[in-house]
C-alpha cells in the first residue's frame, strides 16, 4: 500500500479583513464655519483626546477635508457623528 500524499495548503497572503468584521468610522469633515480650536476642543471634551491628539486630527480636517476621529460598531459611530452634530460639525459613517 502506498501511503497517502500530503500536500500543503495554500493560504493566500492578505491582510485584508472581510467586510463584515471591518469596523465603522466616524468621519468628520471641513466646513468653512467653525474655527480650529472650537473643532480642537470638540474632539477633546468629547473623545477625551489630548490636545496634542485632537490638534493633529483638527489639522488632518483642515489640510486633507476630513479625519477619522473614532472607530468601532456601527451604533457607537452613530452615536458619535450625532454628538459632532450637536457640536456644529459635519461628521459621517462609513465603513473603514
Amino acid at each position: 500500500m502506498a501511503a497517502p500524499q500530503v500536500v500543503p495548503v495554500q493560504t493566500p497572503d492578505t491582510d485584508e479583513v472581510p467586510e463584515a468584521e471591518r469596523p465603522w468610522v466616524t468621519i468628520v469633515w471641513n466646513d468653512p464655519v467653525n474655527l480650529m480650536s472650537y473643532v480642537t476642543w470638540v474632539f477633546q471634551k468629547l473623545f477625551g483626546y489630548s490636545r496634542e491628539k485632537a490638534e493633529k486630527l483638527m489639522l488632518d480636517v483642515h489640510h486633507k477635508g476630513k479625519a477619522v476621529v473614532s472607530s468601532g460598531a456601527r451604533e457607537l459611530m452613530e452615536h458619535d457623528a450625532s454628538r459632532l452634530h450637536a457640536y456644529g460639525l459635519w461628521a459621517t459613517v462609513d465603513k473603514s
